[in-house]
């Protein structure tokens, strides 16, 4: 029975089409193949096989020759994944049959076939990535003196402007990017160390044959093998989290900026998008939403590979297969977060007009600070701090703006006269260093624009 992941009707709403197909089961196969091929070309370099008989492993090495469903069924019965396969590429080898997976261990074949499946995987999601960190730098630069609400614990803080808010975005996905691109090549390292770590079963010749092994797949040759020593995945792990979490962030936040009472921003609506089955005039923000949900599902995935962190002794099934579930789990779900992410920042909808519109809903209020460092100077912070928190509470009980309020203050008035409390109660007067934030992200990000297509 397939997982949601697999459904054909429901899996494009959680996960990546492009990295499901990396780790389909032929695909999956293929991966095996192409380390036995490997591993019989190396050893014949060196002359530890006949050269026929890796050539031979080599036409054989093609996933389309082999009955998955026999394979399927070889597994159950023996209780090991690669032996079946083995069997079956030894029987199609016919008199070379004897020189399939000399010298090697099943674990040296899966890891390093995983190794290649995570690369290929990568591919689509770092491109996705970049997409995304280039759409949130145009949307940085083009809205970078864009004043809107600035809002902690929800409420109504000092003015912002959008750009700077797309700037935080862009530059989370940046140290995301370098983040995976870290542990992505950390991981591209080949596993070829034999029954316990040792390669005594290639004697002389197996540092030759390794370092071979690892050239054919163009990997790196680990000095140390790593058959329980599993902290490249786990920071493979780590990176997805981070994406995960710096998507789940930004979603969330454009699912607050488009409800009804806010409605300063807006996914895209992708062609025949329902917003809801009974509500006609609903848009929900059913992408950012799916991505949420993925990233939760993801963190699911990754707390497998660090709850099984410690292998024992030199191998422990128990742990390590953990990961053939949980490690293509988790790239398909990040697959599908940065390729809905692409789509969302690319597409984007903003409301300026409706941002000056909610910035004004306290008339002025949310330039209390501006005003308070304004005379703070001249009566101190605390003192400052009282004047204006009580003109803020008169305003609202006597339904004014905070500069009537203020000014009904004889106290504040020696201090400041009309025009001058006028002027701090314009948004665009105290928006700091938010320019300057959205001029280093934008000018270190150049964005070409990537074509848009929709995720789902």
């Amino acid at each position: 029975m397939p997982t949601t992941l697999d459904c054909a009707i429901l899996r494009d709403l959680w996960g990546s089409a492009k990295v499901r197909a990396v780790f389909e089961s032929r695909a999956l196969v293929q991966a095996w193949l192409d380390v036995e091929r490997a591993l019989a070309q190396a050893e014949a370099e060196v002359g530890l096989i006949p050269e026929s008989a890796a050539e031979r492993i080599a036409r054989e090495a093609h996933a389309d020759l082999y009955d998955l469903d026999a394979l399927r069924k070889g597994i159950a019965e023996s209780q090991h994944p690669l032996v079946p396969l083995l069997r079956s590429l030894a029987e199609r080898c016919g008199e070379f049959g004897g020189w399939v997976h000399w010298g090697a261990t099943t674990q040296d074949v899966i890891d390093t076939g995983l190794v290649i499946q995570v690369r290929a995987a990568l591919e689509p999601v770092r491109r996705d990535l970049s997409r995304s960190r280039a759409a949130a730098a145009r949307l940085a630069a083009a809205y970078r003196d864009t004043p809107m609400a600035g809002r902690t614990h929800g409420q109504h803080a000092v003015p912002i402007t959008f750009g700077l808010k797309a700037a935080s975005w862009a530059d989370e996905i940046e140290r995301s990017e370098r983040r995976l691109d870290r542990a992505a090549r950390a991981l591209c390292v080949g596993q070829l160390a034999g029954a316990a770590g040792t390669l005594a079963s290639l004697g002389a010749s197996a540092g030759a044959v390794r370092g071979r092994f690892c050239r054919i797949l163009d990997l790196d040759e680990a000095a140390v093998p790593w058959h329980v020593a599993r902290d490249r995945l786990r920071d493979l792990a780590h990176a997805l989290d981070e994406i995960a979490a710096a998507a789940e962030r930004i979603a969330v936040e454009i699912v607050r900026l488009q409800s009804t009472e806010v409605a300063e921003a807006a996914e895209p609506v992708a062609s025949g998008h329902v917003g809801s089955s009974t509500m006609p005039q609903k848009r929900n923000p059913m992408v950012c939403e799916y991505i949420a949900a993925s990233a939760r599902l993801l963190r699911a995935s990754t707390s497998a590979l660090t709850a099984s962190a410690v292998h024992a002794h030199e191998r422990d099934m128990a742990a390590w297969a953990v990961e053939w579930l949980a490690l293509p789990q988790a790239l398909i779900l990040g697959g599908g977060i940065a390729e809905k992410l692409a789509f969302v920042l690319e597409g984007l909808a903003l409301s300026p007009d409706r941002m000056r519109r909610n910035l004004a809903l306290t008339q002025g209020q949310i330039m209390a600070e501006a005003v308070m460092m304004a005379i703070a100077g001249r009566i101190g912070h605390l003192r400052a701090h009282e004047l204006v928190s009580e003109a803020c509470a008169r305003a609202t009980e006597m339904g004014l703006g905070l500069g009537d309020a203020l000014l009904l203050d004889p106290e504040f008035a020696a201090l400041l006269g009309p025009e001058d409390c006028a002027r701090l109660l314009v948004p665009e007067n105290y928006l700091g260093i938010a320019g300057e934030a959205v001029d280093a992200v934008v000018s270190d990000k150049p964005a070409p624009r990537s074509e848009r297509s929709n995720p789902l």
